[in-house]
């Protein structure tokens, strides 16, 4: 709600695979996920979706301290994402949606 009020098309996934099965049928510009989850954590869903959509732009988001352990794991991949601490103040998401590579 917080990025479609600001004049994002925001779509809401409720697991890494929705959000990957998602990623095969429309593409999308940003990724905003929580890291850990059920099943699929936001990280693996990450790289599957960069391997689908290598322009977008992806931002995690966690309040977890087995995070960084995972984004170790994936930075060994060769890959690199921006980490945000939770709670995240709307304004501060906004700034890092704007400032995030892909």
């Amino acid at each position: 709600m917080v990025l479609n009020s600001e004049g994002f098309d925001a779509r809401a996934v409720y697991s890494g695979e929705e959000g990957v099965e998602l990623a095969r049928s429309f593409e999308f510009d940003f990724l905003v996920t929580g890291v850990v989850m059920t099943q699929m954590n936001g990280i693996d869903a990450a790289i599957q979706i960069r391997k689908l959509l290598p322009k977008c732009k992806i931002l995690l988001v966690s309040g977890d301290n087995d995070s960084s352990a995972l984004l170790h794991n994936a930075q060994s991949q060769g890959y690199r994402f921006e980490l945000l601490a939770k709670p995240v103040h709307p304004l501060v998401l906004f700034q890092a949606l704007r400032s995030v590579e892909p």
